[in-house]
């Protein structure tokens, strides 16, 4: 694939659903980023759920503030933000409207337009986003818009392997396997392990 002629948008119904839900429905699905003349396309291999404010992990935990109201806001818009004083985090709004819940975008496979001279130019959230430029200007963006968009291209996604482990670099939450990703992919930022569960933890 070479061009995003073949890739079907997803409309925000898509990520109008349970959040585990669209968790693991990402897997498979295409990250394009479009940035001046430069073009970004990726598959996504690795996801993390986060779910309401009931989630000690989640920045919902404390409630509605200006960070959060774009998790508060309706499902299919970007919540970009910035951490540990030096990466950007990409994250797709999921649910209903007044529901803060999100999916964290950790990896991709390169598909084009990355620099070849780096093998894992999207391997963990904070490199994605600084590999994409990707920044808070795209904080609240619609996942509709010309400039960040995820989609389908109509192969069979049914044979993915995808498997579930708890979510990684937190201190809280760490009972939740909220995080979903492609199974033996070279480009998730951990490697596999044998032992993480085929199936979520529930709500």
């Amino acid at each position: 694939m070479n061009n995003t002629k073949v890739i079907s948008l997803l409309k925000h119904s898509f990520y109008n659903n349970e959040t585990i839900t669209v968790t693991e429905k990402l897997i498979g699905k295409y990250l394009v980023r479009r940035s001046g003349r430069k073009e970004w396309i990726g598959k996504i291999v690795e996801v993390e759920a986060y779910i309401g404010h009931y989630d000690p992990a989640s920045h919902a935990f404390r409630g509605l503030t200006p960070r959060t109201k774009v998790m508060y806001g309706p499902p299919g818009f970007a919540y970009v933000y910035f951490t540990y004083g030096m990466h950007f985090m990409l994250n797709a709004v999921t649910e209903r409207e007044g529901f803060p819940a999100a999916v964290l975008i950790r990896a991709l496979e390169p598909v084009s337009g990355f620099d070849k001279t780096d093998p894992r130019p999207a391997s963990g959230p904070g490199k994605l986003c600084k590999t994409l430029k990707i920044d808070k200007t795209l904080n609240g963006i619609s996942l509709e818009s010309r400039e960040l968009w995820i989609g389908k291209d109509g192969r069979s996604e049914k044979d993915l392997e995808i498997r579930w482990s708890p979510r990684i670099g937190l201190s809280v939450g760490q009972d939740k396997y909220w995080r979903a990703y492609l199974y033996g992919n070279p480009y998730v930022s951990r490697k596999s392990n044998q032992e993480d569960l085929l199936t979520p933890s529930s709500i």
